[in-house]
């Protein structure tokens, strides 16, 4: 064979070789096989409706299970960690709230795992605003008469939450900076327990989300008195937002998204990210997570580190101004 041809063909070969060397992108055939979806808090709860429901629908649409891994403890730390260390592919995937990704660096001195530099943002998955409720025996029948009492209350009074740190938590804190009440927290193990005592008139008040709370405002157990939310409820048309009484700062929600490692491909998380917001879209399952209390969301990736950074400003100057810490 002449020299040139040779030469050619040898080049070609190698050209060939390394393009077979190249891997195709991860996001190729993904998602090949099931799908690790880790929730935080144990089975029943808002986090775990949302996982499971959704989850369902993702599954229909890629083909693969989805399978729920409740793992509580450590305000969301446990879950947040074992998803930090789980093979960075697309194949672990986290229910992360406001708690995991922008209260608990501020409320910790030390945490087992980086929301920044452990875990990436795929979606926000959806918003439980907060609730002002009060028993039924109380004597405020809005939120300006609550508060008003709350003021001629010698000491203030004791508000109940669904637990040190939660955004059941925070959003009272932020309603007693906003108006200038005197309250003190009395944390309970979940918003259940927390609402049988406002209901009971054993606390006088808490800030609840529709999806714990349902039951016990249906029921006429509690008195939801207004939402920090910047619209009014589409399950409570006639309670205002606090924006309506003067406290437009007065904004609070549990945020739930999924995250992933941190060192997953962007090719792989575009992927899921459309897959996931396309199972929310679904009109079935948007309409049961309505009808549960939910907000349905489904962002982008860029959009939801957006709306993380803008949080964790707001939330740590007011950690750290009322130096709340659970260290």
């Amino acid at each position: 064979m002449p020299r040139h041809r040779l030469a050619a063909v040898c080049a070609a070969s190698a050209t060939f070789s390394l393009l077979a060397a190249v891997p195709a992108h991860a996001a190729d055939n993904y998602p090949a096989k099931p799908i690790r979806w880790i929730v935080p808090y144990a089975a029943g709860g808002g986090s775990d409706f949302l996982a499971r429901t959704i989850g369902q629908g993702l599954s229909t649409k890629v083909g693969q299970p989805v399978v729920v891994d409740n793992k509580p403890g450590g305000n969301t730390a446990i879950g947040a960690s074992e998803t930090a260390r789980a093979a960075a592919d697309g194949y672990t995937v986290l229910s992360a709230d406001n708690g995991t990704l922008v209260f608990n660096p501020a409320l910790y001195k030390t945490l087992s795992y980086s929301p920044t530099k452990d875990l990436a943002p795929v979606t926000l998955l959806g918003r439980f605003p907060m609730i002002l409720v009060v028993g039924p025996g109380s004597q405020a029948k809005t939120a300006q008469e609550f508060i008003a009492q709350v003021k001629a209350t010698p000491g203030g009074i004791n508000y109940g939450s669904a637990g040190a740190g939660s955004p059941h938590h925070l959003a009272m804190e932020l309603l007693k900076v906003e108006a200038h009440l005197t309250m003190t927290h009395a944390p309970y193990r979940g918003a259940a327990p927390a609402l049988s005592d406002v209901a009971a008139g054993q606390i006088p008040a808490m800030m609840v989300d529709y999806a714990a709370g349902a039951g016990f405002i249906k029921g006429g157990k509690v008195r939801p008195l207004a939402v920090a939310n910047a619209t009014r409820l589409p399950q409570l048309p006639d309670v205002p937002t606090f924006a309506e009484l003067g406290y437009k700062n007065v904004e609070a929600a549990a945020l739930v998204g999924m995250v992933v490692p941190s060192a997953t491909p962007p090719d792989v998380i575009n992927a899921l990210n459309k897959q996931v917001v396309a199972a929310i879209k679904e009109p079935g399952v948007n309409k049961k997570l309505v009808d549960f209390g939910v907000e349905p969301v489904g962002n982008t990736p860029a959009q939801y580190t957006d709306l993380l950074r803008s949080e964790t400003t707001r939330w740590t100057r007011l950690i750290q101004d009322l130096k709340i810490s659970l260290d």
